[in-house]
């Protein structure tokens, strides 16, 4: 468990304008403002062209796939879940959501009914499949292909656990982008919090990123590491925000959140201690993207930026490499390039939703 206060090599005190306003002085680390700089400037586009698949298999009709949701108050999850659901109905299939809770004996609950319905596939949306070994042993003794959604680190096959695809974007592009921005936009001379869930493989995996990226800069320091396991996020997120205004009151300057979610938990907190909501401290989010977390960048209400995942996009990824399973071909190996949003790209906009991909897979199926 991490919970002690790390300190990463650096100057003392960080300071800031605000994000995207250059501070005066020399950058507290001049080769690594300028990698980050070039690495935000091409994140924080929004022109991108369709990048993924352009042929594949027909639509096979009349499936039913199953999607078990970690737990549905994770805005990611559920909104794969309502991606996965919107290309279902135009490539002609049913999709039924069974949510796990967000407790281990409820995602197994959850698993065993999915696989107890017999569906065409299940997907793992949002837990890591080894917490449910006998229900996975069991889907492939019945031939159920398995599809994750964030189940494992990496993007694409996986061996073991046995899952035809996992859909995410890379966890090193995401956590690398997170910090890159803090380094671009504090001019290389920060003193930030980290806010994981060590709890969770996957997140722990993230933060641990996110800290080595920060570290290549040495005018950042890394004040505090916090862990608070996401389902405790609403009950102890606000002490910790005060615990920490009182150790840093003027070192805090930047905070990154392995999930949105800590910065809707911690504004209240931020308020009650009469900071403006357009910071100091800066807020980035390392996923998911939620609609709340886009307003809060859109209106800078304690939160400056989100890297999202394109939600809708990979619902409908889940459905069409379900296809190509369901067809007999291999998964398409696509996965989502990293994005930026803040309030000066976002154009009011309440999700990360890139364009060509419906058209794409419409084509694709024939639909």
């Amino acid at each position: 468990m991490l919970v002690a206060a790390t300190v990463l090599a650096g100057c003392g005190r960080g300071s800031s304008s605000g994000p995207g306003v250059s501070t005066s002085g020399p950058s507290g680390c001049p080769e690594a403002h300028a990698r980050a700089q070039a690495a935000v400037g091409r994140a924080e586009r929004t022109d991108i062209p369709w990048n993924g698949p352009t042929s594949g298999p027909k639509a096979v009709a009349g499936k039913t796939i199953v999607y078990v949701a970690q737990t549905m108050t994770n805005p990611g999850v559920a909104g794969a879940a309502d991606g996965a659901r919107d290309a279902a109905r135009v490539i002609g299939w049913n999709v039924r959501v069974i949510d796990g809770g967000g407790t281990p004996a409820g995602i197994q609950a959850a698993m065993s009914e999915a696989v107890a319905l017999k569906p065409a596939g299940i997907v793992i949306g949002g837990f890591d499949p080894d917490s449910t070994s006998q229900q996975v042993a069991r889907a492939g003794a019945a031939r159920i292909p398995l599809i994750g959604w964030h189940a494992v680190a990496a993007p694409g096959p996986s061996r073991r656990p046995e899952l035809f695809t996992n859909i995410t974007t890379k966890v090193e592009d995401v956590a690398a982008a997170s910090a890159q921005w803090i380094i671009a936009s504090s001019n290389g001379r920060a003193g930030v919090v980290l806010f994981t869930d060590a709890s969770i493989p996957f997140a722990k995996n993230k933060s641990e990123l996110i800290r080595k990226e920060l570290a290549t800069c040495a005018g950042v320091k890394l004040l505090a590491y916090e862990n608070i396991p996401i389902p405790d996020a609403s009950s102890r997120t606000p002490q910790e925000i005060s615990s920490l205004l009182s150790r840093f009151p003027a070192r805090w300057t930047y905070s990154v959140a392995i999930n949105d979610l800590y910065f809707a938990d911690a504004a209240p907190a931020f308020r009650a201690a009469g900071r403006k909501g357009s910071g100091p401290p800066f807020n980035i989010g390392a996923g998911d993207g939620d609609p709340s977390a886009f307003q809060r960048v859109n209106n800078k209400q304690y939160q400056a930026a989100t890297v999202p995942e394109p939600l809708s996009l990979q619902g409908w990824q889940i459905v069409d490499e379900f296809n190509r399973a369901f067809s007999g071909r291999p998964a398409s190996g696509y996965v989502a390039p990293v994005h930026i949003t803040t309030a000066d790209n976002g154009h009011g906009a309440t999700t990360w939703d890139p364009s060509g991909y419906q058209e794409a897979y419409r084509k694709i199926w024939g639909k």
